[in-house]
């Protein structure tokens, strides 16, 4: 092979994107040491894409201390571009479900705060334009606490001022705008995200995500009936409609906040990295892309990096491998189109055990050699083939 590019998302947990892709290089260059390896780092709209952002752009990072989904403070960063104007922030280094224990994930108490306090130190910095990655939240506060950290105030029917998290949506009766950041109304927002669910309802975002965010039944339900009470008073107040918007149940609503008070447009998180990166004229000419991520399944066809991959790759007639940790719904996902799927579990272990970050490493770069060594073996010729080829 000449050309093989890698652009692969996160194994999250356990690897970076960009550690995932060196450790499938050499897997390739044990098979092809002088193939021309091209890696692209890449993410769909959350884990990564603030590094992913800085580096395209040629920007910088920014330290500061702000809140975490539980309200503690965290040293915690967001970029600016090349030129200086545009913000680049990644909501889940501040309010990412990773950064909580699993015994304090409780999407009744955590809130995008911390969220809002990137965004108004940014403003305070100069910004005017912000790209804001909004997959991995612990969240489903409708993105009330982001709007508080802006300005924004919120009070119930007797006219009490109401706290964070995802218990106040359902007493929220006033939304108070007048002391909203005055730059806010010149700046514009990109919103990067990976899902297209509704802010509420059966396919919203509290009854899709909120379970894995620490949510149970009954929290479910009160989670679900307060984000669409407080859509009728986003509706009074704004006058939008964000109910069924595609996107606006993404990060437990957040998505719906920016497109109703910020004026935002929501995009597909992988697309819009596939722009910033010249991701269409970087794999011109490859013979093969691996791509993949810890876990594939039938999600994966909505708006995740392999499936995003795939569609750019048959653009070009480029054949596309998933290599992943655990597959799930492999025959839907062969027949949209990948040339195969392959998990890097060679054994029986533990999960603990492969997602260790050495014993990970080793099995992608086996997995990939193998990949590479089948694919070499229908490109050659088979009067090229030695008899130590063919046995």
């Amino acid at each position: 092979m000449k050309k093989v590019v890698v652009a692969m998302d996160s194994f999250k947990g356990c690897l970076s994107s960009a550690e995932v892709e060196k450790a499938a290089e050499e897997g390739i260059k044990k098979v092809c040491p002088d193939c021309d390896v091209i890696l692209i780092p890449i993410a769909d709209g959350g884990e990564g894409i603030l590094e992913i952002s800085v580096e395209a752009t040629h920007g910088t990072y920014r330290e500061v201390f702000a809140n975490d989904p539980l309200m503690r403070q965290r040293k915690t960063c967001y970029g600016i571009s090349g030129d200086g104007e545009t913000a680049l922030i990644e909501m889940a280094a501040v309010n990412g479900l990773p950064l909580l224990m699993e015994s304090e994930r409780n999407p009744m108490l955590t809130t995008t705060f911390g969220t809002g306090e990137l965004i108004l130190d940014a403003l305070e910095y100069g910004c005017r334009k912000f790209i804001i990655g909004i997959g991995g939240s612990a969240t489903n506060d409708a993105g009330l606490g982001m709007l508080q950290a802006l300005g924004i105030r919120l009070f119930d029917v007797n006219g009490n001022i109401l706290g964070v998290g995802g218990k106040v949506m359902r007493q929220v009766a006033t939304i108070d705008c007048s002391s909203l950041h005055p730059a806010l109304k010149d700046s514009h927002f990109t919103i990067a995200c990976d899902v297209c669910n509704s802010f509420c309802g059966p396919q919203g975002a509290a009854y899709i995500f909120a379970r894995q965010k620490g949510a149970n039944s009954a929290m479910i339900e009160e989670l679900d009936a307060g984000m669409y009470l407080l859509s009728k008073v986003i509706e009074s107040v704004t006058g939008k409609i964000i109910t069924h918007v595609p996107g606006a149940g993404a990060a437990g609503g957040l998505g719906g906040a920016f497109l109703a008070f910020l004026n935002a447009e929501l995009k597909s998180g992988i697309d819009l990295l596939f722009q910033m990166l010249n991701f269409a004229e970087r794999i011109r000419g490859a013979d093969l892309i691996i791509t993949g991520e810890g876990r594939i399944d039938r999600q994966s066809i909505m708006g995740k990096v392999p499936s995003g991959v795939l569609q750019e790759a048959r653009k070009q007639s480029i054949p596309v491998v998933a290599v992943v940790g655990s597959v799930k719904d492999s025959e839907l996902l062969r027949q949209i189109g990948f040339q195969g799927i392959f998990s890097i579990l060679s054994a029986p272990m533990s999960l603990e055990k492969a997602m260790e970050p050495d014993m990970a490493k080793s099995n992608i770069s086996q997995t990939v050699a193998q990949v590479i060594s089948l694919a070499e073996c229908f490109q050659t010729p088979k009067n090229e083939w030695s008899i130590d080829e063919k046995f």
